[in-house]
Formats: structure tokens, C-alpha cells, sequence
């Protein structure tokens, strides 16, 4: 009994690094002893290195064990109150070393918590950890609510994982720089959850270049532009834009009087619409924003009709028509043509002048690469407003099919309109599902994870865009309702800095940007930001996770995933190699997918 004490105590010895000099808040300065500079102990056949940056120590405090993490060493490291003495009598301190912890949680039996109940004082001893100590940090999470994306970086042996609950709950954000293994880590993350079974998990990737369509493949239904079986098709019916995000899409400029003139022109369409398919709403609740079918085509050729009309000498009775034209062909009716000074036909004197606005707005509608929205199958109004399929069928072919992961593949949808059309996705999925929180599908009965892949492209730091504005909102109230976010971007100084600060689980991978890596410090808590330094030297597919899903900041491998996703480079030197038979002819291919404006042809 004697003997297994000593035994005790002197690896007690052998793990003692230094004692406790100063203590600011949380941040505690600590002078390493003489011996243990240029040691790398040997324990139980494992070899330490003391002082690694991101690295654990421990402070034994009774029957208590406090955690730090080792965020500096060296100079910088010395406290304060000594760095003037530092400079003046260099000789005396050159050969001490200094490192300063940062406090992250406490063991009290075997489970470590984070946050401390009591703090160490100066002179208290200061310890390396051993694997039995990664074990007790690392640990503790429930199976029930966790999922395994990798390894600990300090001991390959122990698994990373992260709280689902919170990391869906309090919004996360994955950055890292182009190469850095962004699309592997996401792959990675969505895959460990699918694999966990959940018969009703609802996952919604808004994938603008269709980089997952092949790495989460198992687990996911593609819904795209063009795709092999109509029912995977894309479709996004016009009529549930807001009526400014609708406007926005046809070129030519609108003064405030003919744009109000329109809008008015939809509230009546509207209103007929819920007349016509009787929907369930209050005639005085329906604006020009309300998800009501009406036809545009129709709304054109009024717009149209009255614009061209002539009169006849009264000025009151209609030229007659010379030829009529046709709604679904977008074809104008024609008229005479106006005559010269007081000769009649007349003008129409209360025409509004926007025949430019309306001649680009028939040019969109004709245009085959909107027809995933101004002609989206069954979802389209005929000439009275009726529809075969309401918004209703597109909730359950997007967050309801029997798959966890629903992909939207946006690449197909021209880049001038994305980010309306993205912000536009959002607002229809998030007012569904917050008017509908007390229905059994509503996001508080069955929470919805929406990942938003290059999210910078369509956030904007400082624009004011229905896609800025809806992840605003859904980054401040979605948490109440059920919906949570993944934000992925390799430029977020470019994004929005209201949702990035919104985000409770920060998983960066390697950034070699200044100003990136400065938006970053600032999102994470202040006594972490100088570990935001280590960020241009991680591996590839390596990352610092913080924040609300993991009990303490840490360094982890990300799996790698079988399928890797589109965005992987390829390789030329391989590529290169490939001897190419018939190129003339797939040069004409793809002339024809160029001309198409689709992939697959």
C-alpha cells in the first residue's frame, strides 16, 4: 500500500511543470520550473511535450482538478508587472520560461465541466496532462446527443465529438480558406448524423455549385435544375417571392408611381387567385407579399394591353384591334397606329410609359433558364389563377421526403439572381415553419438544420438583401423555432457580421487572410483570440472547433470522407496523362451544354 502511494506521488512529480505567478481573471501566468525546459518526460511509455500551443495543463485543487489552455509562451507569456524588469535586467530572466493558461473547466470525481466554481492561487503547482486527463476533458458526452467527427488532434487515439442538440440550436459557422478541406468537414459532419438514423431528421443544403450531390449521395435527395427524373426538379414558383424580389429580377427602371401601380395590379390578381382556388385567407391580410398564385403572364398582357390601346375621335371608344394577341404566347394585341397631331386614333392619355420595363419583363419570362420559376410544372397559374400543386408540396418535397438531407442544387439558376432567389428559399421555409410552430412538422416538433454553403456570396457584410435579412432573422429567433443554422465560408470578413456573432459554435479550418482570421478573433471569446494565430499552420482538414457544441475549444482531424465533394481539385498531373480520342466532337458537347445552360447534356 506504502509503495503504490509512493508510486503515486512520484508521477505526481514527474507531471509538474511549473507554479502559478500571477492571475488576472482568467488568464494566469505561470513560470516553468528550470528542469523541465528542454525535458519531454516519459510516462507510462507515452512521450510529453510541455508548452504546445493549444495544449492542456492541469491545477490539482483538493479533490478538484482545474484545466487550462496553454495560449502563449515565451516573452509574450511574462506578466505585466515584470515586463519592465524583463527589459532592464535581461540576463536574470533570459533563461526562465513563461507560458500563460487560459482556464476552461474543472473535474470534480470523474467529469469535467466547463467554467470553474474556484480559482488556484499564486505558488500553486501546475501539471502536463496524460492521456487519462484527454480522456476525462474529451469525454462525458452522451451517445444519445453526440456525433464523432474525427480525432483529437494531441491523441489520434480519442474521438472529437460535438453536441448535436446545441450545435443545431445555436447556429455554427465552418471557415477556412480554399483548400483547406471546408467541403470534406461538412460531408463529414452531415454524413455523422445521417448515419445516427434519426427517422425524422430534416437537413437542407443550399448548395449554389452542387459540390454534394455525389459525397452525400446515401443519405440525400438531390433537387436541381436539370435533373435525370422530373420529380427531382427544381422548382420555385414565382408567385411566392416577396413583390420587390419579383420586380428586382426584370431589368429596366420603374419610378415609385408606376412601381406602386403594379403592385397594386398583383394585390388584385391575388385576391381573385384566393376567390378562384378557394384558399382560406382574409380578403383584408392579402398583399402583393402574400404566397398567392396568380398569372403573371396574364398581369404582362394587361399591363401590355393597356399601354398600347389607341382611341377612336370620342377618345373614349377603343380603336379596334388588328390583330389579337395571346396570353400564354406572351403575343400583344395590335392596334392602329396613333395618328399625326389632331387626326385620330389617339394615344391612350393614361398610359404610364413603361412598355421598356414590360418588353425585358417578357424577355425573362421567355428566357429557358427562369423556368424553374416563371414556368414551374404544376405549381404554375393557368390564365384564371389556378394551380394543380400549392407551397404545401413543395415543404414536403423539400424538409418532409424520407431522406435526412435534402440538397438544393442552385447551380444551374443564373448568378444575378441567386442571392434573391437563396434569401427568397430561406423566407419561404422560415415563415412556414414559424406561422406553423404549433403544427407536428412545425421546427419546434421537428427542428430543421439549413447549411449554407458559400454563404458569403449572397451575405453581404452591409447589404440589406432579402438573403441578409431572412439569416438575420432566422440567426437571431430561429433557435426559438426550431431552425438552426451551418454557415460555410472561406471569406468571412465578406459576411454579414450580425450572423457570424450569431453563430454559438465556431469550427475554423486553415485561414491564411489577415482580415479573415481578424473577423474570426473577434467572434470567438477574448481569452482565445491569440489562438486564432495557429490557423495559417493547421494541416489540411484540421480545425479549431469553440464554442457551445464541444465542452472545451479543441484541435481536431476531420475524417476523411470516401466520396469526396465536387469542390477537390484536380489533379494534372494525373488528368494530364488521359489521352483524349474524338475532342472535336466534345467540344460540340459542350457547345451544346453552353447553349442549354445545362451540365448534363
Amino acid at each position: 500500500m506504502k509503495s503504490k502511494k509512493l508510486e503515486q506521488m512520484s508521477k505526481s512529480k514527474i507531471t509538474e511543470i511549473g507554479e502559478i505567478d500571477s492571475i488576472s481573471g482568467n488568464t494566469i501566468s505561470v513560470k516553468l520550473f528550470d528542469n523541465i525546459k528542454s525535458n519531454m518526460p516519459i510516462i507510462d511509455g507515452v512521450v510529453y511535450r510541455v508548452g504546445q500551443i493549444g495544449s492542456f495543463v492541469r491545477i490539482p485543487l483538493g479533490y478538484a482538478n482545474l484545466y487550462g489552455l496553454v495560449t502563449q509562451i515565451g516573452s509574450s507569456a511574462i506578466p505585466d508587472s515584470l515586463k519592465e524588469n524583463y527589459y532592464k535586467d535581461y540576463d536574470t530572466f533570459k533563461n526562465t520560461i513563461w507560458i500563460t493558461i487560459v482556464l476552461a473547466g474543472e473535474q470534480v470525481g470523474k467529469r469535467f465541466e466547463r467554467g470553474v466554481t474556484q480559482y488556484p492561487s499564486t505558488g500553486d503547482i501546475v501539471h502536463l496532462v496524460t492521456i487519462n486527463d484527454l480522456e476525462i476533458i474529451y469525454g462525458g458526452y452522451e451517445d444519445s446527443n453526440s456525433i464523432s467527427v474525427g480525432n483529437i488532434s494531441v491523441s489520434e487515439s480519442l474521438d472529437a465529438k460535438i453536441d448535436l442538440d446545441k450545435l443545431i440550436s445555436r447556429h455554427c459557422a465552418i471557415v477556412g480558406s480554399t483548400g483547406s478541406g471546408k467541403s470534406n468537414s461538412v460531408s463529414v459532419l452531415l454524413e455523422s448524423i445521417a448515419k445516427r438514423n434519426f427517422p425524422s431528421a430534416r437537413i437542407l443544403v443550399i448548395d449554389p455549385h452542387g459540390e454534394y450531390n455525389d459525397a452525400l449521395l446515401k443519405y440525400s435527395r438531390v433537387i436541381e435544375s436539370n435533373p435525370k427524373e422530373a420529380k427531382n426538379k427544381l422548382y420555385i414558383p414565382y408567385w411566392a417571392l416577396p413583390f420587390n424580389e419579383l420586380i428586382k429580377i426584370f431589368s429596366g427602371n420603374l419610378t415609385d408611381a408606376n412601381r406602386e401601380y403594379i403592385r397594386e395590379k398583383v394585390v388584385e390578381a391575388k385576391i381573385d387567385s384566393a376567390k378562384e382556388n378557394n384558399i382560406d385567407v382574409a380578403k383584408e391580410s392579402i398583399t402583393a407579399d402574400s404566397p398567392l398564385p396568380f398569372s403573371i403572364k396574364k398581369l404582362w398582357f394587361e399591363l401590355d394591353d393597356f399601354e398600347r390601346k389607341t382611341f377612336q375621335s370620342d377618345r373614349i371608344t377603343v380603336s379596334t384591334r388588328l390583330k389579337d394577341g395571346d396570353i400564354e404566347s406572351l403575343k400583344s394585341n395590335e392596334y392602329p397606329s396613333a395618328g399625326l397631331g389632331s387626326s385620330p386614333p389617339f394615344l391612350n392619355q393614361k398610359a404610364k410609359g413603361i412598355l421598356g420595363f414590360l418588353d425585358s419583363m417578357r424577355n425573362k419570362l421567355n428566357d429557358s433558364s427562369y423556368s424553374f420559376l416563371f414556368t414551374p410544372g404544376e405549381f404554375t397559374p393557368d390564365a384564371n389563377a389556378k394551380i394543380l400543386k400549392d407551397i404545401d408540396s413543395l415543404f414536403y418535397d423539400w424538409i418532409g421526403n424520407s431522406k435526412p438531407i435534402t440538397i438544393l442544387d442552385l447551380s444551374g439558376i443564373p448568378s444575378e439572381i441567386m442571392a434573391s432567389i437563396s434569401g427568397t428559399l430561406l423566407k419561404i421555409i422560415y415563415d412556414g415553419l414559424f406561422w406553423g410552430v404549433n403544427t407536428k412538422v412545425g421546427g419546434k416538433n421537428q427542428p430543421l438544420l439549413i447549411v449554407l454553403e458559400e454563404a458569403h456570396s449572397y451575405l453581404k457584410a452591409g447589404e440589406q438583401s432579402i438573403s441578409s435579412r431572412t439569416v438575420q432573422m432566422i440567426a437571431k429567433e430561429g433557435r426559438k423555432y426550431g431552425v438552426g443554422l451551418l454557415l460555410v465560408t472561406q471569406r468571412p470578413s465578406e459576411l454579414d457580421e450580425t450572423v457570424l456573432s450569431q453563430c454559438g459554435t465556431m469550427i475554423a479550418l486553415r485561414m491564411n487572410n489577415s482580415k479573415d482570421r481578424g473577423h474570426i478573433r473577434s467572434a470567438v471569446q477574448d481569452e482565445l483570440q491569440s489562438m486564432i494565430d495557429l490557423l495559417p499552420s493547421l494541416r489540411t482538414g484540421e480545425a479549431l472547433i469553440s464554442g457551445e457544441a464541444v465542452k472545451i475549444p479543441s484541435r481536431v482531424k476531420f475524417y476523411k470522407i470516401s466520396n469526396a465533394p465536387k469542390s477537390s481539385d484536380p489533379k494534372a498531373s494525373e488528368k494530364w496523362l488521359q489521352s483524349l480520342k474524338n475532342s472535336e466532337n466534345e467540344y460540340k458537347s459542350l457547345l451544346k451544354s453552353w447553349r442549354n445552360k445545362n451540365f448534363k447534356l
